[in-house]
């Protein structure tokens, strides 16, 4: 029988300490009942020293002190019901339902921390998802079961591209396969997740997304949990249900700075900014949940939306995210005040896997070489607009005004789209062939002579 205890030596933000504890495990559910307002609170073991635990409370600790608490060890990890009525619903940080729904009743629960993934046992990434938007699916193609994150900074529009790609994403024309969402919200403010409510609603897609939503003002330690709730309804759906979700999340820079918050109330040797030494290894727990089974026919496709302090991309949050994940979505600012949406940098973009998902069978046979002259014009736009600053655009050559024109149309055409337009992955290539036609075909050495004739020709 577990004991419970009366007594909380010291409570310090989100953390309490219990003295003279037996029988206690690591990351062990903990009921923390307030005598004063009689709620009942949940925690989790976060440390264990000898007889001495501290507990990690995901509501807030207002109230609680030495003599009017009762701590209750459950015996068990932080688990969550489990059952395809998640889909459409709302959820707070820690799995409580914040629609006016009624809770989750399931003889089946998930461990939040989720389950090892045996290397052995992942298959490989192959096909596609479609997001809707040109410079994604032609230049950046996310591919089942990829770990794709998006690079933002202040001020972008990437609640705007999240809700946009939530609305939009699907697997593809006919693939007769279930598709779902789950996206978890971090630490964001109430009008930004009353946007996302009501785009979803708009769209009429509520009814296969699953959402997590950890406000601003909630307890910080909530805000470590939410991701981990959202990848255990993640892991339900694609393993059990074999489903192919996508997990959006938004902002995992919220996420990084609570983990560092708490680590500081814990009184942590601090490492590069002041974040712990083990974010990596954290923020490796959550990305590699995504992925694809052998023993299963769904994916976990995973999005993660991070800001980026200062616009600087060497700082700890998405360099340690680089290491993990297999590509890179940047935004950028210069496209931004441009008012180009969405402000995708494509010369620092990639995605590592969608070589392996793209082309015959899965999008069209051209798809890569399209996207490897676009690179390449794109980037030999820059080089001419940097010699147009210095000699003046007049003083350019034909061939180099070519590229500044299609520079001026890739920008305004290709890139810019609208916040309702959603575009498939055949409607791209056939615009990036339109484009390319504004350049002289002695330039488009990146393609074959096959698709030049089978698609130039016919886009001129």
């Amino acid at each position: 029988m577990k004991k419970e205890y009366l007594k909380i030596d010291k409570v310090v933000g989100p953390l309490i300490q219990v003295s003279e504890v037996d029988d206690v495990f690591y990351g062990e559910s903990v009921d923390i009942l307030d005598i004063s307002s009689g709620k009942i609170k949940k925690g989790k073991v976060i440390k264990i020293e000898a007889e001495n635990v501290v507990i990690q409370v995901f509501q807030n600790t207002t109230g609680l002190a030495a003599g009017n608490s009762i701590i209750k060890f459950t015996g068990e990890s932080f688990k969550l019901p489990m059952s395809l009525d998640l889909q459409g619903r709302i959820f707070n940080g820690i799995g409580e339902p914040i629609d006016n729904g009624s809770a989750i009743f399931s003889a089946i629960e998930a461990n939040i921390n989720g389950r090892p993934i045996n290397p052995m046992s992942r298959e490989y990434p192959r096909n596609y998802i479609q997001t809707g938007i040109s410079s994604i699916d032609t230049l950046a193609t996310l591919i089942r079961g990829q770990k794709l994150p998006i690079f933002s900074g202040n001020g972008l529009p990437h609640n705007e591209l999240a809700a946009q790609i939530v609305r939009q994403a699907q697997l593809g024309d006919n693939t007769g396969e279930e598709f779902g969402v789950v996206f978890a919200a971090i630490g964001v403010k109430h009008d930004d997740e009353k946007f996302f409510r009501k785009s979803f609603s708009e769209a009429n897609i509520m009814d296969h997304v699953v959402m997590f939503v950890n406000y601003a003002d909630d307890p910080i330690a909530e805000r470590i949990t939410t991701p981990r709730c959202a990848l255990t309804a993640a892991e339900y759906l694609a393993f059990e249900k074999n489903m192919h979700i996508l997990v959006v999340m938004t902002d995992m820079t919220s996420y990084c700075e609570a983990l560092r918050e708490i680590s500081s109330a814990r009184e942590e040797v601090p490492s590069r900014k002041g974040y712990p030494g083990y974010m990596y290894s954290d923020l490796a727990s959550l990305y590699e949940r995504a992925g694809m089974l052998k023993n299963s026919s769904g994916s976990i496709t995973f999005l993660p939306i991070l800001t980026m302090p200062n616009d600087d991309i060497t700082h700890p949050i998405p360099d340690l995210t680089g290491y993990i994940t297999e590509g890179q979505i940047v935004l950028g600012r210069d496209l931004f005040q441009q008012s180009i949406y969405p402000p995708v940098s494509i010369l620092p973009s990639l995605s590592r896997l969608m070589k392996d998902g793209i082309g015959e069978g899965f999008t069209r046979e051209d798809h890569a070489e399209v996207t490897n002259q676009l690179f390449a014009s794109y980037s030999k736009v820059q080089e001419v607009r940097d010699l147009s600053q210095i000699i003046g655009e007049e003083e350019l050559s034909p061939t180099d005004k070519k590229y500044m024109a299609f520079g001026r149309a890739f920008e305004a055409t290709f890139l810019n789209q609208g916040f309702d337009e959603s575009r498939s992955i055949i409607e791209s290539l056939d615009l990036g062939w339109r484009l390319l036609a504004i350049l002289p075909l002695t330039e488009l050495d990146r393609l074959s002579p096959e698709n030049i004739e089978k698609y130039f020709s016919k886009e001129s």
